[in-house]
């Protein structure tokens, strides 16, 4: 589950998304402050648009938002109130967004412009192939675990980059939709406050 809200960007809108969906397929139903857009093939909900979501609890977070207990809270409280109580949600068990230390930086093999890092995330090292050209060992990056779903929509997925096996992403700012970011082609360096395998937009909103 991905969690956006910008006030000045786009209003006192909560958008909630809860699974990829083909943009062909994708069909929404209004009931009062709130859309639920879902897949017109198999019937699943795919994510929420609540709007006028401040009057349902207090939001503190701009952009990409940490999945806490409270914007959960809030979540359910505008889908009981606008009769849509058989949709409340839970939180994930792992965060889709986690901190992690690149341990090893190596050329790949095939792709001068590609790189083959290890990166350590808490409670395991995967193997991620980077396109980003200032990746480096020893820094602490964001990491999006297969199965996380991007801002964008797209769905991350084990994967192999010109014949080298990749297990996730090494996010840049931009892809994370965070304010301000670089429009310079890069990942987001973060610095050593960050904490190795802890939740990311955690850890970036108590900044």
């Amino acid at each position: 589950m991905n969690v956006f809200y910008n006030y000045k960007g786009i209003g006192d809108t909560l958008l909630v998304s809860l699974k990829e969906i083909d943009k062909q397929n994708r069909g929404t139903q209004q009931r009062g402050d709130v859309a639920v857009l879902f897949d017109k093939e198999s019937k699943e909900t795919a994510g929420y648009h609540i709007f006028h979501a401040s009057s349902y609890g207090k939001i503190n977070q701009t952009g990409m938002c940490a999945l806490t207990d409270e914007l959960k809270n809030l979540i359910n409280h505008a889908l009981t109130e606008n009769g849509l109580e058989q949709h409340n949600v839970s939180l994930p068990e792992e965060p889709p967004f986690i901190v992690g230390l690149v341990t090893e930086k190596k050329n790949h093999p095939d792709a001068d412009k590609l790189s083959v890092c290890q990166v350590d995330t808490g409670t395991e090292t995967l193997q991620i192939v980077c396109g980003a050209p200032n990746v480096k060992k020893g820094q602490k990056v964001v990491v999006a675990k297969p199965g996380a779903v991007m801002p964008s929509g797209m769905k991350i997925k084990k994967s192999k980059l010109r014949g080298v096996s990749s297990s996730g992403m090494i996010c840049s700012a931009k892809e994370l939709v965070l304010p301000d970011a670089p429009s310079e082609k890069g990942i987001l360096e973060l610095d050593s406050s960050y904490t190795t395998g802890g939740d990311f937009l955690m850890q970036y909103h108590e900044q």
